[in-house]
């Protein structure tokens, strides 16, 4: 082996693989800095090593070849009695061996640069002497965590999800990581005195609770965008995240100019993201961003909270057209003031998919919203609500799954992801949603409710929503939707003098529902009489009904759920002809072939009219085709809703119950 490395000296193989060593080095230094600030993709980096450990054996053995003398590059002479082909076979095989051991050393390494680029921004605590300046130490955290969430290569977790963890005094960071799948953690202080603010914000690694770093700020209340922007591209910088120009742009941009425009605007996105489908918040939010409104005019921002706030109000429970006409003009204004502002394209989105069922051009918006805001669960819940209406399932639970790993603690996602399970009847998925969303917020009745309603749906059980709606307090029922719950869950129970007595003690004309079609009262309780055969008292309770139903049909005549409402009061005044138009109406507004999720439930309505007005053969057709499709008809239901009474006697009944029990698995 002696001669081995005398050949190498003499062919001076050590100086060109030390040579070799040295710039591969400083080419791969070079590349390792260079190639992030570029944005090209993780494994060009790891080519580049690739290729300089390929081209080291190769650069061994030109080296014992050639040689570099003043007469230029030559065959490097021969000595006599030299092991040529042993030499240089012990060459190639170092060389390879050296390459593969640097490779081991320096390609996994390559590959674990790639750090973990996802935060949670957890509300900042308020150390204001005024208490009711909590909500300016929310909207602080919530508007870095909105400019965060516009950058495409961080994971941000959702607003819902980290409001959990509002108050929860000393917080365990390995545990809110874990809980939230992220490696960071923002948190901080907020202290306004006037027009004076001070934040304190730790950035913090959720793997080990170590500080990353910490900033102090003391400025005066115009310069909380500046606070903003500088944090986020501090945090982004920390996690070596990549800024496109267009999210740069989006970080320096200042929303208002108004000091008192935005206060007002904090105050309006913090009632307008309280949404609980038996506590809505959000008409508080209306308001506030019109006064903001009119204090800064040119505040895209605020007029697409509002029209956020108009289009969910529509949706849900008043679709008068004077708001679908406001969320529009408010989102297209928002749009012409800012165009590059994704929420102001997630409030256009809005406005068409709520407002006029144009599931396309909602789409497109929503596209636009979720290239601007990729870590918004809002873009992706939206995508897949829509979706599931158009009957595509499958894509509509990935969105709906994403939006839920973005917010995984938003009791609104998992609701709604809930809905989708139960509609499909997979009620054991659904099941475990709700008991999420109750881990994730024991204190909302949203939930606990559903999950007592699901267990009826599911298995006829009412013992689980009995035991939430009697602990439930009248005083907190404004809007009557409780008592319309507890009469229907007392008269499935066939507990009916309970059930009227529930509804005498609520004063209001008409109570709120699962629908956009507020019921009234007398109506429920003629259907009560009715059930314990009472018809002289029912007659003038439905006919009641009809007047009530009458005024809300002229306040929003386009909305299916109430004339399928109309049409089951008509059928119980024995008005039959009128009564099957209605539902037919109801339909044609809403037809499945249009909303595959709610259009089923105007078809069960003409289901409920058909066996009202006996017309048992169409009665049965629908039923039998709900059964086929996703919806929230089941055999339980069937079992256990005195609406279907009249068809029990009939021998189709018990098929039906049979043939669909057999194939769900219940009983």
């Amino acid at each position: 082996m002696s001669g081995f490395f005398e050949e190498l000296q003499r062919r001076k193989v050590y100086r060109v693989a030390a040579a070799y060593i040295v710039v591969a080095g400083f080419l791969i230094q070079i590349a390792s800095a260079a190639f992030p600030a570029w944005e090209l993709p993780n494994w060009s980096l790891r080519l580049v090593i690739t290729m300089l450990l390929i081209g080291f054996p190769i650069a061994l053995i030109f080296a014992w070849a050639f040689d570099v003398t003043p007469q230029g590059i030559q065959v490097t002479p021969k000595v006599a009695g030299a092991h040529r082909r042993r030499n240089l076979i012990l060459l190639i095989a170092g060389g390879v061996i050296a390459s593969l051991a640097a490779g081991f050393f320096l390609l996994p390494r390559a590959s674990a640069r790639k750090i973990d680029k996802s935060i949670a921004v957890l509300p900042f605590q308020n150390l204001s002497d005024e208490k009711e300046n909590a909500y300016f130490a929310d909207g602080m955290q919530d508007d870095i965590l909105t400019n965060l969430s516009k950058i495409g290569d961080l994971k941000v977790i959702s607003r819902m999800s980290v409001m959990s963890y509002r108050g929860a005094g000393v917080r365990n960071a390995r545990e809110i990581g874990k809980a939230l799948g992220v490696a960071t953690l923002l948190e901080g202080s907020v202290s306004r005195i006037g027009n004076r603010v001070r934040v304190n914000v730790q950035l913090i690694n959720a793997n080990n609770d170590e500080h990353i770093w910490a900033e102090n700020y003391d400025r005066d209340l115009t310069d909380v965008f500046a606070i903003q922007t500088d944090l986020a591209q501090k945090i982004a910088a920390a996690l070596e995240a990549r800024l496109s120009p267009n999210e740069k742009a989006r970080l320096d941009h200042r929303p208002t100019q108004n000091p008192d425009a935005y206060l007002l605007f904090v105050q309006a996105h913090d009632y307008a993201n309280r949404v609980d489908m038996f506590h809505d918040m959000s008409v508080k939010a209306e308001p506030l961003f019109e006064q903001a409104i009119k204090l800064d005019p040119s505040f895209a921002a605020a007029f697409a909270g509002l029209s956020m706030v108009e289009s969910w109000i529509y949706h849900s429970f008043d679709p008068v057209p004077g708001r679908r006409e406001k969320a529009r003009s408010n989102a297209e204004e928002a749009v012409r003031l800012q165009p590059d502002l994704p929420e102001a394209h997630l409030a256009l989105g809005f406005s068409y998919y709520y407002g006029d069922r144009n599931y396309e051009r909602a789409l497109d918006e929503f596209e636009i919203a979720r290239r601007g805001l990729p870590n918004e669960s809002q873009a992706y819940l939206a995508i897949g609500s829509i979706q599931r209406r158009q009957g595509k399932w499958g894509e509509s639970n990935a969105n709906l799954e994403k939006a839920a790993s973005l917010d995984p603690k938003n009791t609104n996602v998992l609701v709604n992801l809930c809905f989708s399970y139960v509609a499909q009847r997979k009620f054991e998925a659904a099941d475990k949603l709700l008991d999420r969303a109750i881990a994730a917020s024991p204190q909302w009745f949203q939930p606990r409710a559903l999950k007592g309603f699901m267990a009826i749906l599911w298995k006829g059980d009412l013992s689980a929503a009995e035991k939430v709606f009697s602990s439930t307090s009248p005083e907190t029922d404004a809007n009557g939707v409780i008592t319309w719950a507890r009469a229907w869950l007392l008269t499935l129970e066939r507990k009916l003098p309970e059930a009227l007595q529930v509804l005498e003690q609520f004063r209001g004309e008409t109570l709120f529902t699962n629908t956009t079609a507020p019921c009234p009262k007398a109506f429920v309780q003629g259907k009560i009489h009715l059930l314990q055969g009472d018809k002289i008292k029912s007659q003038p309770e439905f006919e009641q009904a009809r007047l009530v139903s009458e005024k809300l049909l002229r306040e929003a005549p386009e909305d299916s759920a109430r004339h399928g409402q109309h049409g089951v009061i008509l059928a119980a005044l024995g008005q039959k002809q009128a009564a099957i138009a209605e539902g037919k109406r109801a339909v044609e507004l809403l037809p499945e072939s249009q909303d595959a999720l709610d259009g089923p439930q105007a078809t069960a309505t003409l289901a409920q009219i058909y066996v009202w007005t006996d017309e048992f053969d169409e009665a049965f057709r629908l039923l039998d085709h709900l059964f086929t499709v996703p919806s929230n008809l089941t055999v339980a239901m069937l079992k256990l809703d005195p609406d279907w009474d009249p068809l029990r006697q009939d021998p189709r009944y018990q098929v039906l119950i049979d043939k669909y029990s057999a194939r769900s698995g219940n009983n």
